[in-house]
């Protein structure tokens, strides 16, 4: 089979790409660059750049490489900007996808893998979040993916499109260096970022209902994320038909202090957070119950939070060596 990768030069996708790559998978890249990296993509892959608005050079890339499955990563994906931005989120994220599923039934393609996230669940209040746990997101990014999952199950029901959503976590971590996020929008690199400037990470609140008061969090490697995406390809390769929506997650919470304190001690720094107001529509808690997941996908996590912190922090400093400098001993 031949896999086209949306968004295969961005942070995930590139370890997608890696993993599929590793499995004996063929890939081809399809990536806008907008904030994808041309260079994540590794030699002997083809990238095609180009949008998921754009179906005619969609419908040339499924054909030209002769594509018999999609992994759809392409997305806007940040909260904050959502909320500022909602049309913008709705055109790129649903108008995309719609464009982009129509010529992959147009060209015959059976397989289907959907990037969805836990955003879809919003404000959480159980202790382990399931695929049955109520949707009701709190964001436009959040409506815009639990929206891409309704349209991709209903086109697979008509048109006989085999299909997986995977619900993400909080992803972390890199498998080399050169694949580690660049972007500051999740807590590692808001920490990393804030110890390389010799200044005190910032806790958003610590009145939650919570034994050290601080929000509790799934995180997931993306090594073990990518390994996913290549289960559930197979999963959907193997029997036809399927209509899959999983939790990708390690059933672990880990709080936001627990978390610096771990950051701190991989990095050599140890500079006492800060607590600040909470954020609004931050849930006390989010941990994935995965049990669907490892009897679909015949899948399970590998990697521990050690793990994340270490590659992702190799990963930062590769690209600020101001911060390994300026560690305190």
């Amino acid at each position: 089979m031949t896999w086209l990768i949306t968004g295969g030069a961005g942070y995930i996708g590139a370890h997608v790409v890696r993993a599929m790559t590793e499995a004996g998978e063929k890939t081809v890249v399809y990536d806008d660059l907008s904030t994808g990296i041309a260079e994540r993509v590794p030699d002997g892959v083809s990238l095609v750049v180009g949008s998921t608005l754009d179906g005619e050079r969609v419908r040339r890339a499924l054909t030209d490489h002769a594509v018999t499955g999609v992994v759809h990563l392409a997305a806007k994906k940040q909260v904050g900007e959502s909320v500022e931005l909602p049309l913008h989120y709705y055109r790129e994220n649903i108008e995309g996808l719609r464009v982009l599923l129509e010529a992959v039934t147009e060209a015959g393609v059976p397989s289907f893998v959907f990037s969805s996230s836990a955003a879809v669940y919003g404000m959480t209040d159980v202790d382990l979040v399931t695929e049955e746990t109520p949707c009701v997101p709190i964001s436009p990014y959040g409506e815009t993916k639990l929206a891409g999952e309704w349209l991709v199950r209903a086109t697979g029901r008509a048109r006989g499109l085999s299909t997986a959503s995977l619900r993400y976590f909080n992803v972390a971590g890199a498998a080399a260096p050169e694949l580690a996020d660049t972007g500051v929008f999740n807590l590692i690199p808001m920490v990393f970022e804030k110890l390389t400037e010799n200044a005190a990470p910032r806790i958003f609140g610590d009145d939650y209902p919570t034994p050290d008061g601080t929000c509790i969090r799934d995180y997931i490697h993306v090594v073990d994320l990518a390994e996913a995406h290549v289960a559930a390809a197979r999963a959907l390769q193997a029997s036809p038909g399927r209509d899959l929506t999983l939790n990708i997650g390690r059933g672990e919470g880990v709080s936001v202090r627990e978390m610096i304190d771990r950051i701190n001690a991989v990095t050599g720094y140890d500079l006492p957070p800060q607590v600040t107001p909470r954020r609004p529509g931050d849930p006390a808690r989010v941990v994935a119950s995965a049990d669907r997941a490892a009897t679909e996908l015949a899948w399970k996590t590998k990697h521990d939070v050690h793990d994340m912190i270490t590659s992702a922090w190799s990963g930062w400093t590769r690209h600020h060596p101001e911060a390994a400098r300026g560690r305190r001993p």
